[in-house]
């Protein structure tokens, strides 16, 4: 099998299709710039939803830039964005290959990513020459090693070394995983023009409610044991503790859609819960200055997703180890804990998610590298605990005090002087 420059396999074989909600995934950095950018499309066809995705994706001063999948597709693409309005041909500009397009900001490659480790490797050499400083890649393969074991290794191996996110769709068909790569840093002020990242860990029920995955596979075992339970013992009512249980368990990991303020000032809140403590400290792990630490409980009736109080750049993440202590006591000062540490147009930001008495397991999703939007998930702490903000003491002053309740991604604690 080989490999077209867009990425596109060819041969035999059964094609990966990219549906919707995969192209959604893909064009998600194209989506979240909220200021002028260029995005280059490379694999396109008229029929193509990554192509929709990414007319979608456009505001009054963006261009992009589109590559067909093949030299004799050009015309039909053109022909098809000239019946889409003025609007989109004014931004829009289709080029007969790669070698003819300028470097974006955006990189797409509409086709998954399916031949051998060397042609994966080759194709994402020729995308990534046409990447501006600081530009991210985004690009698709099979989840399911056994479809296309070299791409997947290699795509593996990219992501260890420059992944910024990385999202399965599993309702593709087959699934499919998307990686963004960022093979140069990105300059932090980019940071405070992002919208919060659409993610495929974040599973909508409604437009305003999601369940976080963790929720969906942990439902998914409950139910799982109350159908085992079931059928080695058919005349007990024991099925039943599972079953029920699934609702709840999934309610734990609920994550609604929150309204971020629009406010450059505006520090969020992290995680929704009880201010337990406003003080300033010095940590020499984050540097010789002080800090502004605003601590959060969260209890387990609260959203336990985890989201960034600021716009920054992840330049650190480490986990502390220590016991788990009761999250509002004070000895939970020296529970285990995972930093996230962001660098920020005020300074360092740091995150912390600490483990409590019932809170055994902290997820972190934001890899170092990553640009984080104020507001948007980055992981979550399994059944509540607590959550701090450290903030530069001599840039921020909080607007909250001990005993307040906040909303994650909404709530306003402090704010930059």
């Amino acid at each position: 099998m080989t490999q077209s420059p867009a990425g596109r396999a060819t041969g035999p074989g059964r094609p990966v299709r990219v549906g919707e909600r995969a192209a959604r995934v893909l064009t998600a950095e194209t989506s979240r710039h909220q200021g002028p950018k260029t995005t280059l499309l490379v694999g396109a066809t008229t029929d193509s939803p990554v192509l929709a995705a990414a007319l979608d994706a456009q505001l009054h001063d963006d261009v992009l830039t589109v590559v067909p999948a093949d030299a004799l597709a050009a015309d039909q693409l053109r022909e098809h964005l000239g019946t889409l309005g003025q609007w989109t041909t004014n931004r829009v500009r289709v080029v007969d290959s790669l070698i003819e397009a300028d470097a974006a900001d955006v990189v797409i490659a509409a086709e998954p990513l399916t031949g051998t480790a060397e042609e994966t490797r080759a194709t994402l050499d020729g995308l990534t020459k046409h990447l501006t400083g600081g530009g991210v890649l985004s690009v698709l393969a099979p989840a399911l090693p056994g479809r296309s074991p070299g791409a997947v290794a290699e795509l593996d191996r990219q992501s260890a070394l420059f992944g910024v996110a990385t999202d399965l769709v599993l309702v593709n068909q087959p699934p499919v995983r998307v990686h963004r790569l960022r093979f140069t840093p990105a300059d932090v002020s980019v940071a405070a023009r992002l919208a919060p990242a659409y993610r495929t860990s974040s599973v909508p029920l409604t437009r305003r409610m999601h369940i976080d995955s963790n929720g969906i596979a942990a439902a998914g075992i409950a139910l799982g044991l109350a159908a085992i339970t079931r059928i080695t013992r058919p005349k007990s009512r024991l099925w039943l503790v599972p079953a029920l249980a699934a609702g709840p368990v999934a309610a734990f990991f609920r994550d609604p859609e929150r309204d971020v303020p629009d406010d450059g000032s505006a520090v969020v809140a992290a995680a929704d819960g009880q201010v337990l403590s406003v003080q300033r400290l010095r940590d020499e792990r984050f540097g010789d200055g002080e800090f502004l630490r605003i601590a959060v409980f969260l209890s387990v009736l609260d959203v336990h997703v985890n989201r960034s109080p600021v716009a920054g750049k992840v330049v650190d993440y480490f986990v502390s180890d220590g016991g788990f202590a009761a999250a509002m006591k004070p000895d939970a000062e020296h529970n285990v804990a995972a930093y996230t540490v962001l660098d920020t147009d005020h300074g360092t930001v740091v995150v912390a998610q600490r483990t409590g008495l019932v809170a055994r397991r902290i997820v972190q999703r934001a890899p170092v590298g990553a640009l984080l939007a104020r507001g948007e998930r980055f992981g979550l702490i399994r059944f509540g605990s607590r959550t701090d903000v450290y903030l530069p003491a001599d840039a921020a002053e909080p607007v909250v005090g001990p005993g307040e309740r906040v909303i994650g991604g909404s709530s306003i604690i402090a704010r930059w002087r």
